[in-house]
């Protein structure tokens, strides 16, 4: 390699990890407001489903981990997060529910939700849901919120 190549690729590789550095300090991160209250789940089994399987992204109690707190990385994750809250957040009972129940049961039904890439690579394997969890989360949703997503 030439000199000049040189010192362009340490250059190049110094700018890039001052950028990442400055790049953390921007207070973009997920946030856990405290909670309102839960919904009358219709059983604990529905509960410990939903908790398992929906409540990174529905609700105040999002458990991030270590890589999650580093940009650009925590940026992605905290739309996800936004995103799921504005269309359903169990803690903001019983004004959050957005989408419905209904809505939120034909995605979990149908596959969906949660989605594919929350378990990519092995991360949050519980909450891989069966084809008869996916069923019995859709029921629970359905009696536990069913009659207050629709006015």
């Amino acid at each position: 390699m030439s000199r000049l190549s040189k010192g362009f690729i340490l250059k190049t590789g110094v700018l890039a990890v001052a950028l990442f550095a400055v790049v953390q300090v921007v207070p973009y991160r997920i946030s856990n407001p405290a909670a309102r209250a839960d919904p009358p789940w219709d059983s604990p089994t529905t509960r410990d489903l939903a908790l398992r399987a929906c409540a990174d992204c529905h609700s105040n109690r999002t458990r991030v981990v270590w890589y999650e707190h580093v940009a650009p990385v925590s940026w992605w994750i905290k739309g996800h997060v936004d995103e799921g809250r504005s269309a359903l957040n169990f803690d903001k009972w019983p004004s959050g529910l957005g989408e419905g129940a209904h809505d939120a049961a034909e995605t979990v039904r149908d596959g969906s939700m949660p989605p594919s890439y929350y378990t990519w690579f092995g991360l949050h394997s519980n909450a891989r849901l069966t084809a008869a969890e996916r069923d019995q989360l859709a029921r629970g949703l359905l009696a536990t919120l069913g009659s207050r997503s629709r006015p």
